[in-house]
């Protein structure tokens, strides 16, 4: 199907993970359109790169395309959708596309997992390219680094941040996996952990090109998905002794995050990665095991390690008027508490947590997981759910969400409307406190305005 076309048209082009695969395809000669309901910074940039951008979704988009690629985002009632049934244009999932990159590259490397993927695919890039590898990386979030994410490479070595949300990752058959996390998350697709284990236990078995399965040993997760899978070529790494590649903390500062590692009990000295979040020595880890087995050498990784800024949104910090603004696009609750933790030693002063409960499945199942996560915050902002067209669970809502950090002696101010947020944090917060926002672009453009608000108020006040 796909060698045998010439135009491909993406709806949703503006979406990271869509924008991804089409800078590939641009890049791989390909004639691209596509389309969304908004035009931003990824469709701007898809224009620049020669593809024809229609904002605005209708049946006429999708004229002359050979394929359409979607993504599960992608309701089925949508207009393009539905005319490329009709008309009997060949359809395939964003996943299925990936999995064409990945097949025509001699060495892939997936990571999946159910958090972390995308700061470990860019610290393996870093390291890749710090041993000169020019690997091509499909990333879903833009590398701080590179302004991009994602770019072709030189052919040999292709880094993918694979999404297992929707078990699509089982259509990528990579030679180098990397699993980092395995816990309850996407319970609007999986029915429990065990589910997820089974799911990416079946992916390592059918993955008929894998030479190397790299696990983070410190995740109970993970511990059961290798018990699941025994015959797998792994290896382990995290802070567990009996871990291929451990490593230890040397500092409780960060960015750098600093670290000891040792390679079979052999010690490789001290690393150190220019991101906050300890736990990021965790990806690190990941990053050197890979690299290692694909020939870069300690010293290189040590570079590329030390060069690697992550990505947009992951902790990243702005100072405004002597409050921290912290942005992170997590939403699973052991996420949300490593962050939190993390973020306690930026300054002294009081931490202001801003969250959208996600999806009804996922506040049901790990209610008691979000019940503990923002321990730690002065106050906790709630706004009214957002449900990703699940059906309700009857009882679970906002009113659930809010009273269940209540009983746990949360104070929750809960803030009906996204538009209430920056008013309350004006009246409220003193230069000192932290402030986390938590969610996507809707909350980091509201964070990213009140921090130049601040800033140029006090210039002006200067």
């Amino acid at each position: 199907m796909l060698d045998d076309a010439k135009h491909l048209h993406f709806i949703g082009i503006g979406g990271i993970g869509v924008s991804a695969v089409a800078r590939i395809a641009l890049g791989r000669g390909w004639k691209v359109s596509g389309s969304d309901v908004r035009q931003s910074q990824l469709t701007d940039a898809m224009v620049e790169l020669g593809a024809k951008v229609t904002i605005g979704q209708k049946a006429e988009n999708i004229e002359g395309a050979d394929v359409v690629i979607v993504s599960t985002a992608i309701p089925a009632h949508n207009p393009e959708l539905l005319a490329a049934q009709e008309q009997q244009v060949p359809i395939l999932h964003r996943s299925e596309l990936l999995a064409h990159f990945v097949e025509e590259t001699p060495i892939s490397i997936g990571v999946t997992g159910t958090h972390g993927k995308g700061s470990v695919s860019t610290m393996v890039t870093r390291v890749l390219d710090a041993g000169k590898k020019d690997p091509g990386f499909i990333i879903g979030g833009l590398l701080i680094d590179y302004g991009l994410n994602a770019r072709a490479g030189g052919g040999q070595y292709l880094v993918a941040e694979v999404d297992e949300s929707d078990g699509s990752h089982k259509n990528v058959s990579v030679t180098h996996m990397i699993c980092n996390f395995l816990e309850a998350d996407h319970l609007n697709y999986y029915k429990d952990l065990d589910e997820i284990i089974e799911a990416m236990a079946d992916a390592v078995r059918n993955y008929d090109r894998l030479q190397k399965l790299y696990v983070n040993i410190d995740c109970d997760g993970n511990q059961e998905l290798l018990r699941r899978v025994p015959e797998a070529p792994a290896v382990t790494y995290g802070t567990h002794p009996d871990a291929t590649w451990r490593g230890e903390l040397i500092s409780s500062s960060q960015n750098p995050v600093q670290f000891r590692a040792w390679y079979q009990g052999k010690a490789l000295g001290d690393f150190e990665v220019p991101v906050a979040g300890r736990y990021n020595m965790i990806n690190a880890l990941a990053a050197m095991a890979v690299a290692h087995d694909l020939g870069v050498s300690i010293d290189d990784i040590r570079k590329g390690l030390s060069q690697s800024h992550g990505l947009e949104n992951r902790f990243t910090i702005l100072e405004a008027d002597g409050v921290h603004i912290v942005k992170d696009y997590n939403s699973h609750p052991t996420a949300m508490r490593k962050v939190l933790a993390n973020a306690r030693d930026l300054a002294d002063g009081r931490i202001f947590t801003i969250f959208k409960p996600y999806r009804y499945t996922l506040i049901n199942y790990l209610k008691d997981e979000y019940a503990t996560a923002f321990e730690g915050s002065t106050e906790v902002l709630i706004t009214t759910m957002y449900a990703a067209n699940e059906d309700p669970i009857p009882g679970v809502d906002t009113a659930f969400f809010v009273n269940l950090l209540r009983e746990q002696g949360q104070n929750v101010v809960f803030l009906p409307e996204d538009t209430g947020i920056v008013p309350h944090l004006d009246k409220t917060v003193q230069q000192g406190d932290i402030v986390i926002f938590f969610g996507g672009d809707d909350f980091f453009r509201l964070a990213d305005n009140w921090a130049a608000r601040r800033v140029a108020s006090s210039k002006a006040g200067a």
